[in-house]
Parts: structure tokens; sequence; C-alpha cells
């Protein structure tokens, strides 16, 4: 499990809904929560709150420049990679912290993913978990 400690910079809510804006070492985090500022007094800007979201969550991209709907974007180089016959573990260094992905080593192979390679790691938003 990935686990990043920051703080709520902004909420917008919706119906029941909200979406909560985490900074982490100033990087912006997005998340999807089922649940308000009224209901739930976690959901306070200022809060200081833990960020979680699974290895298996983590989508890598090599280069810098992905022109896609994802916003949770962490880029670094990568520190290690494991590989065993279907799925490899990767870790990557990004400001946020070490950020782990667990996706197949044919991906790994596909993409020529190599240690110290910079890439780029991403979460979709209805991923991301916030706690205290």
């Amino acid at each position: 499990m990935n686990k990043l400690q920051g703080s709520i910079n902004n909420i917008i809510t919706s119906e029941s809904l909200s979406l909560v804006y985490i900074l982490v070492n100033n990087t912006k985090i997005t998340a999807i929560v089922i649940d308000t500022p009224t209901t739930n007094p976690l959901l306070q800007i200022g809060k200081a709150v833990t960020v979680i979201f699974k290895e298996t969550e983590v989508i890598i991209g090599t280069g810098t420049n992905h022109t896609i709907s994802m916003q949770n974007k962490f880029v670094g180089p990568i520190l290690s990679i494991e590989s065993k016959d279907l799925l490899s573990k990767l870790i990557i260094e990004t400001t946020v912290g070490k950020i782990t992905s667990i996706i197949t080593t044919n991906a790994v192979k596909q993409l020529k993913l190599v240690v110290g390679l910079k890439v780029t790691a991403m979460v979709k938003t209805n991923e991301i978990l916030v706690t205290e």
C-alpha cells in the first residue's frame, strides 16, 4: 500500500460527493470521497490526512508529458525493479516520496523500463483513499 502524508487544501462538494484536494510536498493529489464536510469531520481544509492507494492502481508512463485525464501524476526515476514471470514491482522516487507500482512484466519489457529511467506514476482520482 502507498501511504503519503499531506493536508486538505480544498474541497468541492456536490450532493453527497466531495472532490478533495490534498497537498503532499507541494504536489496536489485529488480524491473522490462519498461524504461531505457536514457529514464527515475529517473533511476540513487544513486537516492533516494520509493518502492511501494500492500498488496495483499505479499506472506507469515513460517521459513526462502525458495528455490524459488522470490528475494524480508523480514524476521520478525508477529506484528498483523486481520482476517475476507475470508481475513486476517498481519503486519510483518522486517529490511526494517513494511510490510503488505493480504492473505486468510484459509491460516492463514493452516500455523498456530500467532502473534510473524517469517515468510518470499515475493514479486515478477514484482510487485514492483519504484517512486520518
